[in-house]
C-alpha cells in the first residue's frame, strides 16, 4: 500500500500521508487540550496541536533487569503471572520518575525475587518492540546478592536458575533471547 493510500488517524490530514510517529489513539494536546493534526516535524509525521502548535513526541520507557548467575553460570529466570503469564524472563521492571536506573534495577529485582543485590556492570542494552503500544529500551545489569531470601513475588510465580544456552520455554521477551544467547557464548 502506498503512503498516500494509508488512512491517517488524524481527521485533519486530508493528504493521507500515513501513520503519525507514535501510538495510535492520541487525539488531544497534552499541553492545552487542543485537537491534534498530522504535520511533518523534522523527518517524521507527528501530532501537532492546531491551537498552540506544540508537537507531541513519543519517547520509550526505560526497563531494567538484573542478571544473576550462580556458581555454575546458570541465570536466574522468573515465570511471569499477569501480562505474559506463564512465560519466563530475566527479572525486570520499569524505572520510575526521578529514579536512578541502578536503583530501579535493585528495587525491581528485590520486589520480584526477594533478593537484595548490588547492581554491577551493564550486560546489554536493547530496544524492545514486543508491545506495540509501548516501545521500551531495556538495560540488563550484572547483580551480586547481598541479602534476602529467594522467593517469587510481585509479577513472578516461580523463580529458578537455568543454563543460558537452554532456557525454559516460552520466553516472554525476544530481547531476553538475545541476552541469554550472549551469556551462553561467554
Amino acid at each position: 500500500m502506498s503512503p498516500s493510500a494509508t488512512p491517517s488517524p488524524y481527521p485533519s490530514d486530508p493528504s493521507g500521508i500515513g501513520k503519525v510517529h507514535g501510538p495510535d489513539g492520541v487525539r488531544f494536546c497534552r499541553r492545552c487540550g487542543g485537537q491534534l493534526e498530522a504535520r511533518l516535524v523534522g523527518d517524521r509525521m507527528r501530532p501537532v496541536c492546531r491551537g498552540c502548535g506544540t508537537a507531541t513526541y513519543f519517547n520509550p520507557a526505560v526497563g531494567v533487569a538484573v542478571v544473576l548467575r550462580d556458581t555454575e553460570g546458570r541465570v536466574l529466570l522468573g515465570r511471569r503471572r499477569g501480562s505474559y503469564g506463564g512465560q519466563w524472563c530475566i527479572p525486570c521492571g520499569y524505572v520510575e520518575w526521578e529514579e536512578d536506573v541502578r536503583g530501579a534495577a535493585a528495587r525491581e529485582f528485590r520486589e520480584e525475587t526477594g533478593l537484595d543485590v548490588v547492581v554491577g556492570d551493564v550486560v546489554a542494552v536493547h530496544s524492545n518492540f514486543h508491545n506495540a503500544a509501548q516501545h521500551t529500551v531495556g538495560i540488563w545489569f550484572e547483580g551480586t546478592v547481598v541479602g534476602g531470601t529467594l522467593e517469587a513475588n510481585d509479577d513472578l510465580d516461580e523463580v529458578a536458575f537455568f543454563d543460558p544456552a537452554t532456557p525454559p520455554e516460552p520466553l516472554a521477551f525476544a530481547t531476553d533471547v538475545l541476552v541469554l544467547g550472549q551469556l551462553a557464548q561467554g
